[in-house]
C-alpha cells in the first residue's frame, strides 16, 4: 500500500510513525514537506520513507493520500495535486472543520476519486513533526464525517489502516460535527487566548500578574500556545457556529457580571455549583488528555 501525506507536522507526523510501526515494509509512505530542514527531520524520524516538494511524486500511485494542511489550504491543494491521483483513490483529511471542505471538493472531485471526512481529535499545543508520536491517536476520538458519498467498500478500505491508530472512531453528521467542535474545541482555543490577552492588557499591574501566576492561569491557558495559522483557518471555515457559541458565552458572562455587581451571591454560587456538577459528570465518562 502507498499512503501519502500532504503536512507532515503533528498529525500527518504521528499517522506516519504509527503506521510504520505497525505495517512496517508493508506501506510506503510519502510526504509533501515545505522545508528542506523538514524533509529531513520527517525521514529521520521514521514518519515517511520519501519527504519531497514534489507534489507529483509525493501523490502519484497513491491508494491514500491524507490531507493534513492548516484548513484554509485543504482545497487549494486538492486542486494542485488533483492531475497527479490514480482513479480509486481515497483522499482523507485532519481539517478540524469538515463544511467548508466537503462544500468546496465536491465541486472539484473527479467521480472516480473519493472523498472521506475525518477529524482526528489529537491535537496539542505544540505543531511540526517533532512533536510527532506513534501513539498520538491512541484512545482519542477520531471522527468520520457521513454523507460525503464514499462507496462502503472504499470506506472499509480507508478504516482498515485508520484503524491501526486505536483511535476511538465514531460516525457524525458534517453540520453537527462543526457545531460540537466549535463548543468543544473552537471556542475554548478563543477563549483560552482572550484570557492570555487579559493579561497582556493589564498595564502597570503586568508585571506582578506575571509573578503571581500558579497552576490554574497555566492550566486555563495553555490551548493558547497552539498554531496561529491553524486557528485563524478554523475560525474562517467555520465562522456561523463560533460566532454563535462566542455570543452565547457572552451573555453566560454577561449574566455572571450582572449578578456580582448586584451583589447576588446565590446566583453567583449557582453559577459555579451547576458548572461543576457538569464537569464532575464529565469526568466519569471521558478521559483527558494529560498533554
Amino acid at each position: 500500500m502507498k499512503l501519502a501525506i500532504i503536512g507532515v507536522g503533528l498529525i500527518g507526523g504521528s499517522l506516519g510513525l504509527c503506521l510504520k510501526d505497525k505495517l512496517g515494509d508493508g506501506i510506503f509512505i510519502t510526504g509533501l514537506c515545505r522545508t528542506e530542514k523538514s524533509m529531513r527531520r520527517a525521514m529521520e524520524l521514521g514518519a515517511v520513507d520519501l519527504a519531497t516538494s514534489d507534489i507529483e511524486q509525493v501523490v502519484k500511485d497513491a491508494d491514500i493520500i491524507f490531507l493534513s494542511p492548516p484548513v484554509l489550504q485543504i482545497v487549494p491543494t486538492v486542486k494542485k495535486i488533483l492531475p497527479y491521483i490514480k482513479r480509486g483513490a481515497i483522499l482523507t483529511d485532519a481539517g478540524s472543520t469538515k463544511q467548508f471542505i466537503w462544500q468546496e471538493l465536491q465541486k472539484i472531485l473527479p467521480p472516480e476519486v473519493y472523498y472521506v471526512a475525518g477529524h482526528p481529535m489529537a491535537g496539542r499545543e505544540k505543531s511540526g513533526v517533532e512533536a510527532a508520536d506513534k501513539n498520538l491517536f491512541r484512545g482519542k476520538a477520531y471522527v468520520i464525517a457521513e454523507n460525503t458519498g464514499a462507496p462502503a467498500d472504499v470506506h472499509e478500505k480507508l478504516m482498515s489502516v485508520l484503524r491501526l491508530t486505536e483511535a476511538n472512531f465514531l460516525t457524525i453528521d458534517i453540520a453537527k460535527h462543526d457545531r460540537c467542535a466549535s463548543i468543544i474545541s473552537h471556542v475554548p482555543h478563543i477563549t483560552a487566548a482572550a484570557l492570555v490577552t487579559l493579561l497582556n492588557d493589564a498595564g502597570d499591574d503586568l508585571d506582578s500578574c506575571l509573578k503571581l501566576i500558579g497552576g490554574g492561569f497555566k492550566d486555563t491557558t495553555r490551548i493558547a500556545s497552539s498554531n496561529s495559522d491553524m486557528w485563524a483557518d478554523i475560525c474562517m471555515t467555520n465562522g456561523d457556529a463560533i460566532s454563535t457559541h462566542l455570543r452565547d458565552l457572552q451573555a453566560i458572562l454577561g449574566e455572571v457580571i450582572t449578578a456580582i455587581e448586584s451583589r447576588d451571591r446565590q446566583a453567583v454560587h449557582d453559577y459555579f455549583a451547576k458548572s461543576k456538577a457538569r464537569r464532575d459528570k464529565i469526568l466519569e465518562i471521558v478521559t483527558f488528555d494529560p498533554n
